[in-house]
């Protein structure tokens, strides 16, 4: 359990990493609520919290992140959700996710969300999206959403997903997603729906090889995937020959690993952050970022991440930079977006090779 809990790395190096230009790819807003807006909700809707206040919410939810296993790690959505169960508060809750991300530096920012989840009788699914849009849009930061289907869910869900997600393409819905318990779930399962997205032209970033196998990452790339959620289990495949040279066939393709390193220890993908593949991969020239997955439920910000990685990864500066460049063009915002982001982190390249 020890290994779970890294202690907070130095303010002079959290610092340094606030300054980094970022490219956020990889972001749950079901898991990213801020300890004051978590309580403020409940306590609008007459929930009973886990934690009296913000802090001892924090802290409950910091504990809830040694689980070790997915699923366990999984658990704690249940207060966010319902928390988040009205159109306001889906909006407050895409606000204030983007705009945090501002504050740690973003340059541009894709956040994530199961609308299915908050969907009901009273909050349709349309709703929903509309919400989570309206509150990206508030802040100035480009945004993206890019909505999930749940993978242990029925399939007739994920094309319901999937044609929710087409209904607002160009609108602000830039990528479809299957998240949720992987092993026993593979990506197969949803055929239909990501080829509803595929051919319509809606970019896929989907969940694989984080609670599985690496296979699960070869699947996801043959069902059309361009990027891949975490995809830390590939790491397995640099020990030998056959390994590597599956491992080339996915960089020679161009795909995206958008990993995230705490939340992979947390859920137990990996044993601790200074055996996370994330820099042996990089070195192995596979395209590659880091990210925060779930801020609550990993007690973690994005300056943080970077941070832990110069901590514990053999990794610096000019690398998380190269890799914030690597994520901008692999974004699935438009193209003047992206080469906006660019020109931002070259010029922090610049400054970096200077210094």
């Amino acid at each position: 359990m020890a290994d779970r809990a890294h202690a907070d790395p130095p303010a002079a190096t959290l610092a340094a990493c606030r300054a980094l230009p970022k490219v956020l790819l990889h972001e749950h807003l079901d898991g990213g609520l801020a300890p004051a807006t978590l309580w403020a909700l409940l306590q609008r809707r007459g929930l009973a919290a886990p934690a009296t206040g913000p802090a001892a919410l924090a802290a409950w939810f910091a504990a809830r992140a040694q689980a070790g296993n997915l699923p366990g790690y999984l658990r704690g959505f249940e207060w966010t959700l319902a928390a988040m169960a009205e159109p306001d508060a889906i909006a407050q809750v895409a606000f204030e996710a983007a705009e945090a991300a501002r504050a740690e530096g973003c340059v541009l920012a894709e956040f994530r969300m199961a609308p299915l989840l908050l969907a009901t009788p009273a909050l349709p699914a349309e709703a929903v999206v509309e919400a989570l849009l309206q509150g990206l849009r508030r802040s100035p930061l480009p945004c993206g959403l890019i909505l999930c289907a749940m993978r242990q869910a029925p399939a007739a869900e994920s094309l319901q997903v999937a044609r929710l997600a087409l209904r607002y393409q160009g609108a602000g819905v830039v990528g479809l997603d299957l998240a949720g318990p992987e092993a026993g779930h593979p990506p197969g399962d949803h055929a239909a729906a990501l080829a509803l997205a595929r051919d319509a032209g809606l970019p896929l970033s989907l969940h694989a090889g984080e609670a599985d196998g690496p296979e699960r990452v070869e699947e996801a790339v043959a069902l059309g995937a361009r990027r891949i959620g975490h995809g830390v289990r590939l790491g397995d495949w640099l020990a030998d020959a056959a390994g590597r040279e599956r491992l080339a066939a996915l960089r020679e393709a161009g795909i995206h690993l958008e990993q995230c390193p705490s939340s992979n220890v947390h859920t137990g993908a990996v044993a601790s952050l200074a055996t996370h593949p994330i820099a042996a991969l990089w070195r192995f020239g596979m395209s590659l970022s880091y990210h925060t997955d779930n801020p609550l439920m990993s007690a973690t910000t994005f300056s943080r991440e970077a941070a832990l990685l110069l901590c514990h990864q053999p990794l610096t500066p000019l690398d998380l930079l190269d890799m914030a460049a690597d994520a901008a063009r692999h974004s699935f915002l438009p193209a003047d977006v992206r080469q906006a982001a660019g020109a931002r982190i070259d010029a922090a390249r610049a400054a970096q090779a200077v210094s």
